[in-house]
């Protein structure tokens, strides 16, 4: 059982993408948070178009819903450049890939999401392609086969992952640029949000501006999503604008805490202290009690219940701290409060 979050990474419809598109910046002028990786980009950028070539091979990486596919969008449009897009799981095999890669121009953007998906057959395939701008093809088989190798046009692989680690030495070592997002400053999602609020001609309170950042995840994806949550309970529940009670309210319904936590956060953690004492217990042990998926747990709710340390992870499984069992109103564990 996979639970539809308003915090989480996949897209909660058609709808909701349409409303993204229209909120995300189209320029690294207009992009808000990770300045140092935005700094090293621009340098990147322009020493590409200084030489009249394309950028180097980038991967993106980091836990979801902190803007790679957005920068991806705003590369190309920086390049002047056409991007295709297209995720790990969908190419299954080389077939797929080499449509893909023989369609595109000079300098044209090929992202990637979810790259480290990619099956070990077409990663192979990737790699001439990457490093030579060349495939080759085995023709017929046995004692008559014979390889034709076909000449791409330069072109740059933009790679997403939330998963760096499981991306295998050879496709890692062949790209040129890294860049690690991190989760954002509420102050920086505070300046997202008002942003949003603008052009969706949003009347907002500062105060409820900050509500609503602290309970982000230190996500823009999440943020976007509250404020549209927040902005349909102003409309009907209010006069249509959103003060701080107004947000603290809207947030509450949706059942979102102080912290940012929901209720597969908050289901996470409560299972960890009630049925193994608070830990060390092992992913698989929490995924099959909670019936939930092991990616969903170690992509999307892992990440920042580390970052706002409410969660440890030891070489014996998770453990849950001092600061979740006082969020959650639960005592330490009687004769375990050394382990804080």
């Amino acid at each position: 059982m996979s639970l539809e979050r308003l915090v989480g990474r996949e897209s909660l419809g058609k709808e909701e993408e349409n409303i993204n598109w229209a909120l995300r910046p189209t320029s690294l002028e207009e992009y808000v948070g990770q300045r140092e990786l935005v700094e090293k980009l621009k340098v990147s950028l322009e020493a590409a178009r200084k030489r009249g070539e394309p950028l180097e091979h980038t991967l993106l990486y980091g836990p979801p819903g902190l803007g790679k596919t957005t920068l991806a969008h705003i590369i190309a449009r920086e390049m002047g450049t056409r991007m295709v897009k297209t995720a790990g799981p969908a190419l299954v095999k080389p077939a797929d890939l080499l449509g893909v890669l023989t369609n595109l121009e000079q300098g044209d953007i090929l992202f990637i999401d979810e790259i480290h998906r990619l099956n070990s057959a077409v990663e192979e395939f990737l790699y001439p392609a990457m490093e030579d701008f060349k495939i080759s093809l085995p023709m017929e088989k046995g004692i008559y086969s014979t390889i034709m190798t076909f000449s791409l046009k330069p072109f740059t692989l933009i790679g997403a992952t939330t998963r760096s680690g499981l991306l295998g030495a050879p496709l890692r070592n062949r790209f040129g640029i890294f860049h690690y997002f991190d989760f954002y400053s509420p102050e920086e999602l505070a300046e997202i949000i008002r942003r949003s609020a603008q052009l969706l001609e949003l009347e907002i309170e500062e105060e409820a501006l900050w509500e609503m950042a602290i309970r982000s995840r230190g996500t823009p994806r999440c943020a976007n999503r509250l404020l549209k949550r927040v902005r349909d309970y102003a409309q009907v529940r209010a006069d249509g604008r959103v003060t701080k009670e107004v947000a603290i309210e809207a947030l509450k319904m949706e059942g979102i805490d102080q912290a940012g936590l929901d209720e597969l956060d908050r289901k996470f953690l409560k299972t960890i202290i009630e049925y193994y004492d608070g830990g060390p217990a092992g992913i698989e042990a929490i995924s099959a009690t909670i019936n939930e998926e092991v990616d969903t747990l170690v992509d999307v709710v892992e990440p920042y219940l580390l970052k706002i340390g409410f969660l440890t992870r030891t070489p014996r499984g998770r453990r849950v701290t001092k600061k979740a069992y006082e969020h959650l109103g639960y005592p330490p564990p009687a004769g375990q409060e050394q382990l804080f």
